[in-house]
């Protein structure tokens, strides 16, 4: 069976990964990450994600076959991409747009073998309640927001702000648990390996 690289440093998706009983190296995989002018939110973040596997296969040194797992985030907006907040201004602007409304969680993953690359894009649409700034405010100071794309975390205490959700819940934390099995099984890497061998 493949050995399977995780290309994240995110410890959410680590998480997700684990919970379906997959085993993995995680790796870091830095690449450029600013939009291609006139690019599409959806290729953004299917490019990152393909990148971000391939960045990872080029630091890994085996022996025997191997995969990687790249994956990627975009918070967005009325077709606008809502990065990682830079400061707490930003942050609070960001809240303050998603406010009330609904807006698209779209997450890229990519998997790739040393011949082929496969890779999914999943679309969810969250609803905010409204979020007053006093709110804002404080959660930016909880310390969550900080490394967040769109500049919450549904899995944490941004969960409050969650009216409702129509698609995945975990791509909208970092990994669509449903797409990545399949996407896994294409490359023979089955799920429940953890949970089977006890």
């Amino acid at each position: 069976m493949k050995l399977l690289y995780l290309a994240s440093g995110s410890p959410r998706r680590r998480e997700l990964l684990t919970q379906i009983g997959v085993p993995f190296s995680a790796i870091s995989a830095d690449i450029d990450e600013t939009p291609l002018s006139h690019e599409s939110p959806s290729a953004y973040v299917e490019r990152l994600a393909r990148g971000k596997a391939a960045a990872g296969r080029d630091v890994v040194v085996s022996d025997v076959p191997f995969c990687v797992l790249g994956a990627d985030t975009a918070v967005v907006l009325d077709g606008k991409i809502l990065g990682k907040p830079v400061d707490e201004a930003d942050a609070c602007a960001m809240l303050k747009m998603l406010s009330g409304c609904e807006h698209d969680v779209l997450t890229a993953i990519a998997l790739l073998d040393g011949e082929r690359c496969e890779s999914r894009v999943v679309r969810s649409v969250v609803r905010f309640r409204p979020i007053g700034s006093d709110e804002a405010a404080a959660y930016w100071a909880s310390g969550e927001p900080r490394d967040k794309a769109g500049g919450y975390g549904i899995q944490g205490l941004g969960a409050v702000f969650v009216a409702g959700l129509n698609g995945s819940y975990s791509a909208v934390v970092g990994l669509p648990l449903c797409e990545t099995a399949e996407l896994l099984g294409h490359f023979g890497i089955p799920c429940w390996q953890t949970h089977n061998a006890r």
